[in-house]
C-alpha cells in the first residue's frame, strides 16, 4: 500500500464550502481520475483518506493537508495533475509527496493567517495589535455545543502584526492587513477569536467581515519564529536518484568484463 500526502487550497468562492462539501468533491475527483484507492473494511467501505486540521468554513487557505492510501503505486506529480483536472477551480492540489515518515497530523502544530480588514486604517490596527500583544490574557467567548464558552485567546498567539495593504489596493479606501501566527492548542484559537480579542482590548470592530486566509501550516520553529513545511521530512527521506555517471558505469561493466 502506498500513501500519498497532498497539500491543497481553498480559494475564491470555494472558501465558503464546508469540510463535508470538500470531502464529497474530492472523492468524486478520485473516482473520475481512476485513482486505485484503498478502502476500509466493513459493510460500508470508504476510501482511506485522512484529513488533518481543516480550516473553518468561510476562510480561505493555501495550506490544507490530507493523506490517501493506494493499492497500486503512482507517481505523486502525475496524481496531482489528474486530480486537479477533476477538481473545481479554487480547490487545487499544489503539492504531492509519497509518505515516507509517520505523524503528518503531529507536524501541524501552528498556522500563519492573513486577515484583511477593509475599512480599518493601518494606524488603528497597529494600536489594537499593540494592546493585544501587551496583554497577559485576553478572554473571549465562543458559542459551543454546550453553550457559551470563555477562554484565553492570547496564550496561543505567538505573533501578531499590522501591515500595510497590497500595492494594488485603492488608496482612498482604508485597509489594514494583520499577520497572525497561532499555535494549535486546546481549545483551538481561530482568527475570529483573535478579532474578538482585538475588540475586547481596543474596541476594534471592522465595518465589514474580515477576509481570512491561511498562508501556512506546520511545525513552529522556536528559533526563527516561522512555521515550517510539514511535507519536507517526506522529501528528505526519499531515496536519492542514481547519478548519470553511476548509471553508465553499471551499463558498461558487463561489456568490459566480457572483453577481459
Amino acid at each position: 500500500m502506498q500513501r500519498i500526502r497532498l497539500r491543497y487550497t481553498k480559494r475564491g468562492r470555494l472558501r465558503f464550502t464546508s469540510h463535508r462539501d470538500f470531502q464529497r468533491a474530492f472523492e468524486r475527483a478520485l473516482r473520475r481520475s481512476e485513482v486505485p484507492m484503498a478502502y476500509s473494511a466493513g459493510f460500508t467501505p470508504h476510501p482511506k483518506v485522512s484529513y488533518a486540521n481543516a480550516a473553518p468554513t468561510g476562510t480561505g487557505s493555501e495550506a490544507e493537508f490530507l493523506e490517501i492510501a493506494l493499492t497500486e503505486a503512482r507517481d505523486p506529480a502525475v496524481l496531482r495533475d489528474l486530480l486537479n483536472a477533476s477538481l473545481p477551480d479554487g480547490l487545487d492540489i499544489t503539492d504531492a509527496v509519497e509518505a515516507r515518515t509517520s505523524g503528518l497530523a503531529d507536524r501541524l502544530t501552528a498556522s500563519v493567517w492573513e486577515l484583511r480588514l477593509d475599512g480599518v486604517t493601518v494606524a488603528d490596527a497597529a494600536k489594537a495589535v499593540a494592546a493585544f500583544n501587551e496583554a497577559e490574557t485576553v478572554e473571549v467567548q465562543r458559542r459551543a455545543k454546550n453553550g457559551m464558552r470563555t477562554f484565553d485567546a492570547r496564550a496561543a498567539v505567538v505573533g501578531l502584526q499590522a501591515l500595510d495593504p497590497q500595492a494594488d489596493r485603492p488608496e482612498d479606501k482604508p485597509c489594514a492587513i494583520l499577520r497572525l501566527v497561532v499555535r494549535h492548542l486546546t481549545p483551538a484559537v481561530r482568527p475570529d477569536d483573535v478579532l474578538s480579542g482585538l475588540r475586547v482590548v481596543a474596541d476594534l470592530a471592522p465595518p465589514v467581515p474580515a477576509a481570512v486566509t491561511r498562508l501556512a501550516q506546520g511545525l513552529f520553529d522556536e528559533e526563527s519564529g516561522t512555521v515550517t513545511d510539514p511535507l519536507a521530512p517526506d522529501r528528505e527521506a526519499a531515496p536519492a536518484a542514481p547519478s548519470t555517471a553511476a548509471g553508465n558505469a553499471v551499463a558498461t561493466a558487463p561489456e568490459g568484463a566480457g572483453s577481459a
